[in-house]
């Protein structure tokens, strides 16, 4: 087994049996030569600095104790952050309601409010400006892009 995955089973170990990471999941792992490991977790009430902190020093310990990166190594443990693409359902539902720019795996984009989300899709609402002969009214489109469509999805902050 590769340590990345080793390290993702331990952490959903940990996950199951610690109520205090009852809703956490991890994100991506990633290893980077010179012993650097990434860990992005997320949770559905929002990761925190200390749970983070937590999570940092419990894989610490075991990454000590088994000497998996030896013993000089960088760990650092975060939230996905706004720019890191979402990846699972449990992210674009907490993300309701925030302004998302969506890539299709045909280079299209679309920039709107992530309406909704579920299993088979996301729907992101978009305002666009409509004529009616001399008038223009402001109209909301709601665009239905199916998750085997999606390239990725990431989180626009709102200025």
């Amino acid at each position: 087994m590769e340590l990345t995955e080793r390290i993702a089973q331990l952490l959903d170990e940990k996950y199951a049996t610690d109520e205090v990471f009852a809703d956490c999941f991890t994100v991506e792992i990633e290893l980077k030569p010179g012993q650097k490991l990434y860990v992005f977790a997320d949770s559905d009430s929002g990761m925190t600095f200390e749970k983070c902190q937590k999570i940092s020093r419990f894989l610490e310990s075991h990454l000590d104790t088994n000497g998996w990166l030896g013993e000089k190594y960088v760990l650092e443990v975060s939230s996905p952050g706004l720019g890191r693409p979402l990846k699972f359902l449990r992210q674009y539902l907490k993300n309701l309601g925030r302004n998302v720019e969506v890539t299709r795996k045909d280079k299209t984009r679309i920039a709107g409010l992530l309406k909704a989300a579920d299993e088979t899709q996301v729907i992101v609402s978009q305002k666009v400006i409509e004529r009616e002969g001399k008038k223009k009214k402001e109209v909301e489109i709601e665009t239905a892009i199916p998750f085997e469509q999606l390239e990725k999805t990431i989180v626009k902050p709102a200025f």
